[in-house]
């Protein structure tokens, strides 16, 4: 069988890296997953001390200079399905589609989504993420390649800070002290499961949801729905200080392959990670996340690609947001 390229543009601006990932598509996999096995990682930061000393870590300098990261996967054929599931949101303290631009409809969802920073190496990254409606109170969602290697290791020093805004933290920093993804990402890279979780520690002794909300989640979902997408692209025409967001019907990949939906948006990097809405209510701000921005094609402008929440996403989910 033949093998096309997969790949997202790396852009460069003002010497930092704002989007990047390169992948190779191959053969189709013969059967599709039933479930997911993905481990509890713990991060190491269960005392107030290790928390303290993350978010003093992560400095204004240190958030201005975070680039995305570069990351490699091979998507299976087939998405695993089940039987259509929400985990219902809770509220905090019809258009045309657009392609792109700041997000000035207030609501829930500018408290819930926020950006993510984490440390891989060296080098300090940036992402997108939502607060998820969940048992414990403090599960954030975001992709598979901003919590771990894909394959490989999990990342170090992963915070989320919701309502980020020009460098305002209006809410603090969300230190992780666990991480999970798909056993598709984690031990192969596969886009079609690029999904990641992180628990957050309560700050200032209240949990993520009882602070800001939290967003429901849909899984086992029609595709091909009117979705919004949010996050906090970094380059041209976006520098990732504000929320931002496009929105459209999806449709079925027809370019790599892949089974992940297609939106046509025009954000870049630093998104990844941001939630994709279906139902959303535009006064309420408040929707039902049914994918998150994960990757695009070189030589395809104007496109964003999102995994599927099959059942293989749920059961993760599940497991993870009931600890």
């Amino acid at each position: 069988m033949s093998h096309r390229l997969r790949a997202v543009v790396i852009t460069v601006l003002g010497g930092l890296l704002l989007a990047a990932i390169v992948a190779l598509v191959g053969s189709p996999a013969q059967a599709s997953p039933s479930g997911s096995h993905a481990a509890f990682h713990r991060t190491g930061a269960d005392t107030a001390t290790a928390q303290s000393k993350i978010r003093s870590y992560w400095t204004k300098a240190r958030m201005r200079g975070a680039v995305p990261k570069i990351v490699h996967g091979r998507p299976s054929p087939d998405v695993a399905t089940g039987k259509p599931k929400v985990v219902k949101g809770k509220p905090g303290p019809g258009t045309d589609g657009f392609l792109g631009g700041a997000w000035s409809g207030g609501g829930a969802v500018v408290k819930t989504t926020g950006k993510v920073f984490f440390t891989e190496g060296k080098t300090n990254y940036v992402c997108s993420g939502s607060s998820a409606a969940s048992s414990n109170g403090s599960t954030v969602t975001t992709a598979g390649h901003c919590v771990n290697e894909g394959p490989g290791a999990y990342v170090t020093n992963f915070v989320f800070v919701p309502a980020y805004d020009h460098g305002s933290q209006p809410y603090g920093k969300w230190v992780a002290t666990a991480l999970a993804t798909t056993d598709q990402w984690r031990t192969a890279g596969d886009f079609d499961y690029d999904v990641g979780l992180a628990k957050v520690a309560p700050l200032n002794g209240k949990t993520l949801t009882a602070t800001v909300g939290s967003q429901s989640v849909g899984f086992n979902l029609p595709r091909g729905q009117f979705t919004y997408s949010f996050g906090y692209p970094a380059a041209r025409p976006y520098d990732g200080t504000t929320l931002d967001y496009c929105s459209g019907t999806t449709t079925n990949d027809t370019l790599g392959g892949s089974q992940d939906q297609r939106l046509a948006c025009n954000m870049t990097g630093g998104s990844s990670g941001g939630p994709w809405f279906a139902g959303f209510d535009k006064s309420k701000g408040t929707g039902t996340q049914i994918s998150l921005n994960s990757f695009g094609y070189t030589g395809e402008k104007n496109a964003m690609y999102g995994p599927y929440f099959g059942s293989v996403v749920q059961s993760m989910f599940a497991s993870f947001s009931a600890r």
